[in-house]
């Protein structure tokens, strides 16, 4: 059972969660007051921001987000901030490029017109910008004063940049082999990073530990006490999205799935915008991708099933490599109910797809990135996905954080001496 949003009268909000007005579990639908839990207390089902949204005009609400911010704080009569969230210290990410990919699509054989929504742009340079930029304000209002996360390694940086900005504490836990360069990034902010001997799933369960214990007290773990909060910083997207492309709704968006958060945050963010009538109701296509190493998802969709059976991850995709996604089971729901799918790709197929993409649009995605574009070929081959449609894909991170990927095959066409002649010689004068 999905969280239920009211839409009300109420043009605006003095309270410090804007218009969210309970945390409601999606299984049972029992509400609890906004604080910082995550599991219901009555079947244990995990806990989302249900709101009264304001109602009123369409275009005088259309006109106040325009008028906003170029950030996610444009978007703050939709979420669980407060009214004057602009103006505290933050990272304010948000309002990255939607990049008409008009190369790519010639590629691909897509007609129907192709988007890459491409969230590198954000202050660390990856969607989690977004995400811990609503649970930051949710700690702010708690009084925590410890950030902390479980990560892959973009959600380490991510935290780590806004508990800096913010003047805050942290410290951060990743699986103890990620790639170097967002060991680096994470490490950069001062605060305190742990590596974990294990894989993420190891470093999840380490995490709900220590929130259990007096160790843990003060501290807002973003993917886990305060997880309800930051998963409302993915809605952000699908208001983007919309927005951008003169707030209509696309035909099929190409998600990528690590626990899964994203792409159900995103379906909430459409039907909300449908509710609030910014956007027309139309029938739209939710496509999921994932790593063919780590892709529990996939396998349970393409097997029919509604159970998702956790896998040991074992892809280049690190950043999606979790193996038990706990948002698994809604995916398959949306997959279903939009008339959409999820597909994997091996590795050899995202570092194809990193170099299409880099090649044809010059832009450098990272492994989530390759698997998203490797997806939507694979979707459009197998005739999974109308071509004809309007689609968007996102690349949600840098492909400078995951230079291992590509660094074998990516190296200069030749060396030469510093001479006309030499360069003649290598077969590059054209």
């Amino acid at each position: 059972m999905a969280a239920q949003t009211a839409v009300t009268d109420v043009a605006s909000t003095d309270s410090p969660f804007g218009p969210a007005s309970a945390l409601s579990c999606r299984e049972c639908g029992e509400r609890f007051p906004l604080s910082p839990i995550f599991a219901c207390e009555v079947c244990f089902g995990p806990l989302e921001v249900a709101y009264d949204l304001p109602a009123g005009d369409p275009e005088t609400l259309r006109k106040r987000i325009e008028s906003g911010p170029n950030n996610i704080w444009r978007y703050a009569p939709l979420l669980p901030v407060p009214a004057d969230v602009a103006t505290k210290p933050n990272l304010n990410p948000g309002f990255t490029k939607l990049v008409k990919a008009d190369n790519l699509a010639r590629e691909l054989g897509v007609t129907g017109g192709l988007h890459i929504k491409d969230d590198s742009g954000n202050p660390t340079h990856s969607f989690k910008d977004r995400v811990v930029a609503i649970a930051l304000e949710a700690a702010r209002t708690f009084g925590l004063t410890t950030l902390s996360c479980s990560s892959t390694g973009n959600l380490a940086g991510a935290v780590g940049a806004a508990a800096a900005r913010a003047g805050f504490r942290s410290c951060v836990f990743i699986p103890h082999d990620l790639e170097e360069g967002k060991v680096v990034m994470a490490a950069v902010y001062g605060g305190e990073l742990v590596g974990i001997e294990g894989n993420y799933d190891d470093v999840n369960r380490f995490c709900s530990e220590l929130i259990g214990d007096p160790i843990g007290e003060g501290w807002g773990f973003v993917n886990v006490n305060l997880r309800p909060y930051y998963g409302e910083g993915s809605k952000t997207l699908a208001y983007e999205i919309c927005e951008q492309l003169g707030w209509r709704l696309p035909d099929n968006l190409v998600i990528p799935i690590a626990s899964g958060s994203q792409l159900t945050k995103i379906d909430k963010g459409l039907q909300e915008l449908i509710k609030l009538g910014l956007v027309e109701d139309k029938p739209y296509r939710i496509y999921g991708a994932q790593a063919e190493g780590c892709s529990p998802v996939s396998t349970a969709f393409k097997a029919g099933q509604d159970v998702v059976r956790p896998q040991k991850p074992n892809t280049i995709a690190k950043s999606l490599a979790i193996g038990n996604p706990a948002d698994g089971p809604y995916v398959l729901d949306i997959a279903r109910r939009t008339g959409g799918a999820v597909e994997d790709v091996t590795d050899e197929q995202i570092v194809d797809a990193i170099k299409l993409l880099a090649r044809t649009e010059g832009i450098f995605a990272e492994t989530a990135g390759g698997v998203t574009v490797g997806v939507l070929k694979k979707l459009i081959e197998s005739g999974q996905l109308d071509p004809a449609g309007e689609t968007v894909v996102l690349n949600t991170g840098d492909g400078l954080k995951t230079l291992d990927a590509v660094a074998a095959t990516s190296r200069p066409t030749a060396t030469i001496r510093p001479s006309l002649d030499a360069f003649r010689a290598a077969g590059l004068a054209g």
